[in-house]
Formats: structure tokens, sequence, C-alpha cells
């Protein structure tokens, strides 16, 4: 399609490859070009922290407020206690209050660095729909908004067929999710003047519920925009790493992590990903992502420092390069590599290197670690490792252990 947007928002969205789908683009654009749009995205709470999937709905936020609109952060302390079943393959655990409200404070820590909260115009805000569904009348909701959907429409959604054709179970609890994120948008859209809502593609037919609920309650002209779902060029899920979810919060993914993270990108994702996680100039975007050779690695350095930068600040990036500068090019431990902490007890009758490397996150279980060291991925201090029957003791770590995995993963060992 081609179309070429009023607004500074729907330019951005429409440049940078945040969108994949849209329920009106040219409402939309006009919604824009004449005012303060609302726009929100639900974020269930659970972890304590949201990953690296979530970023480009953080950024779809971020860029919201620097053209001109108001983000809403809706946390899912209601919806959690359901969990969305889209294209999962089974149903998430259940979640007690207490654990929600829990994972609600952790996840709040992410947003900070990317908007602004306030009480300006286009200052974020955040709210939780526990306000409104957790006081929900069953008999009345089901009168005022559940005579609105058709269980034949609802059991053609891509997210439900696809657990039906696998012959998985979808229970009651999990398919009453799609009409609970609607009444989020009808609710938002009467408290706050809500008019959009984002999320990714796999939340079309959520966000178009939500869209047909508001119009046919209340008459109001609302509207859904997605961002394709990511993946890297190799095919895995954006998010990712070896060693598990590459989490946003600080304590629970390290800066140094979260920067090696983005400089070990493939060469194929550096421009996409530059456009999508960073805020450099579109045409210095497509000049890092078509270098070659070794000079992409110069464009990945770039990619992490400006991704790094943006969630936990220019010092803790700029010490992350250095870090690896220290490492890859000299050899040497570095000051903010990950470090594992091991008390003497833990170490009186000796360690596996095994343990070690999961420890460290380095290997996502035994098994991987295992492996790792038949494949001679594994370097203890440089050295190549190939027993992994390995045990270290007290001696072993007077000094500390650096640990590696394959050339582009480190962590220190050391007793505390």
């Amino acid at each position: 399609m081609t179309y070429h947007p009023k607004s500074d928002f729907m330019r951005v969205m429409m440049t940078r490859g945040f969108l994949a789908d849209c329920t009106d683009y040219q409402a939309l654009d006009q919604a824009f070009a004449d005012g303060v749009v609302p726009g929100y995205i639900g974020f269930d709470a659970t972890a304590k922290s949201l990953h690296v999937g979530s970023l480009i709905q953080i950024m779809m936020l971020r860029w919201l407020q620097k053209c001109g609109g108001k983000p809403i952060v809706l946390m899912g302390g209601g919806t959690t206690k359901i969990g969305d079943p889209s294209f999962r393959a089974d149903e998430r655990p259940l979640l007690t209050d207490a654990q929600i409200d829990d994972n609600i404070a952790g996840i709040k820590r992410a947003f900070a660095p990317y908007v602004r909260f306030g009480d300006g115009t286009t200052d974020a805000i955040m709210v939780n729909n526990a306000e409104w569904l957790d006081g929900l009348n069953y008999i009345g909701f089901l009168r005022d908004i559940g005579r609105h959907f058709s269980v034949n429409r609802m059991l053609s959604f891509e997210s439900v067929k696809s657990r039906l054709d696998r012959e998985q179970s979808l229970s009651f609890l999990e398919f009453n999710y799609m009409i609970l994120q609607a009444y989020d948008f009808l609710e938002l859209n009467r408290r706050y003047g809500c008019l959009l809502q984002m999320g990714g593609s796999d939340q079309w037919g959520n966000i178009v519920n939500g869209v047909d609920l508001t119009r046919r309650v209340i008459d109001h002209e609302v509207f859904g925009l997605t961002s394709p779902l990511l993946t890297t060029s190799d095919g895995k899920k954006m998010g990712k790493s070896q060693s598990g979810a590459v989490w946003l919060n600080g304590d629970m993914y390290s800066p140094y992590e979260f920067w090696q993270f983005w400089r070990n990108t493939t060469d194929a994702d550096v421009g996409r990903f530059l456009k999508l996680y960073t805020e450099l100039d579109l045409d210095e975007c497509d000049r890092l992502g078509a270098l070659q050779g070794a000079e992409i690695n110069a464009a990945k350095v770039t990619l992490a420092n400006a991704v790094t930068t943006l969630l936990h600040g220019a010092e803790a990036a700029a010490a992350a390069e250095a870090t690896a500068r220290e490492v890859f090019e000299r050899g040497g431990i570095g000051d903010d590599l990950p470090t594992v902490t091991l008390t003497p007890t833990e170490v009186s009758d000796g360690i596996g290197i095994v343990q070690l490397f999961v420890r460290a996150g380095l290997s996502a279980s035994g098994k991987d670690a295992k492996r790792l060291i038949a494949e001679g991925g594994a370097r203890v201090n440089d050295d190549i490792v190939t027993d992994s029957a390995r045990r270290f003791g007290a001696g072993d770590l007077a000094d500390p252990l650096k640990l590696t995995a394959g050339k582009k993963r480190h962590a220190l060992v050391v007793l505390g």
C-alpha cells in the first residue's frame, strides 16, 4: 500500500518498520494530525520484569509520546489472573494476587527510561485493569458486554484455531480473555479518552474485538495498530538468548549482558534493529546496516551502545563497551562481567564445571553445558575444557575464574 502520512507518528511507524496492520490508516493519521491521541498497550504481569521481546512495544509508546501522543501503560493485574492463550500450546500457570502485585512493581521500573510519566497532556500514565475487572458483576457483564460477541467469530481467530487444530485444551477461563481485553479498550476510552490500542500482530483479533465493542456499546471511533511479530534473521524468537530470557531489569540481566546481547546481533539484522530499537537517523541506520565484513562489527557496537543507553544510561553503555574491549581485544577479565559468587561451603567438596556454566547463565541447562564442553566451546581462564566431570575447589578459586562460552560470552566465578 502507498500512503503518505500527515502525522509524525504514522510516518515513524511506517518508515522504521513498526507497522504490520492498522484498522484505518487514514482516519488514525488524521486523528494524530488533529490533536493529542491517547494510545495504550497492555502488559500482563507474568514475571518481575519484561524482556527484550516487549521492547518493540515500549519503543512504540516512546515514539507515541515523542510525536505528541499520550501513552497509557496498561498493567494486566486483572487479565493476568487468566492468562492470554494467544498462540500458546498450554494454559499459563495461575498466579496469586500477591505475586501479580510483586511482578507489576518490578515491571514498572522498565518504563521509566522510555516514557515520561506525569499529569501533563502528553505525559504517560500507568493504570491497572484490576480496577474495573476485579469488581465485575458476572451476570451484568454477560448481559451488557458478552452479548456483543459471536462464539462463531471467536472460534475463527487464528490464536484460538491453532490451539484447537492441535487438539490442545483451551479452558473456558482462557476463552474469556479476548472479551476482557476488548472490555479494557472500552473502559480506557470511557475513562481516559483512549483512541488507540497497539500490540504485536498476534493480538490483531483481540484488538479488533476492542474496536468493535467500543463502537457497538458507546458508538465511539477507536483504532488498532499492530507491529510485526519479530524474529531474528535466523528464525529465533526475539527476547531469548542462549542462557534464557533477556530481561530489561538490570538486577535480572546485567547492563553488560544486555549490551553483549545486542553486540552479538546477526549481521543481517543490524539495520532493521537500529530502526526499531534506537532513534538514529534513518539514513544512518541504512548506512550502518549495509556495512560488510569487519566493518559491520562497528555498527553492532553502535547498536549495543544506543539500545543500552536508552535503558541503562550512557555510563552503563560505556562501561559495557570498555569491558567488552578488555575481554575481547586484550584477553583480560574486565570490570563489568557477570559474576557468580560462591560460598566456601559450596566448594568444600568441589563444584562441577557443568554446574558453574549453568550458574553463570552461560548454559541453559546441564545438558547444554555438557554439549558445549563436548563441542570444544567451553573455556576456563581461556583454556579449553574437555572434561565435563571436572571439579573446582577453594584452591582453584584463590583468583577469579573466567568462564567463556563460545567466543563472545563470559562470566567470572569468585569465592565470597
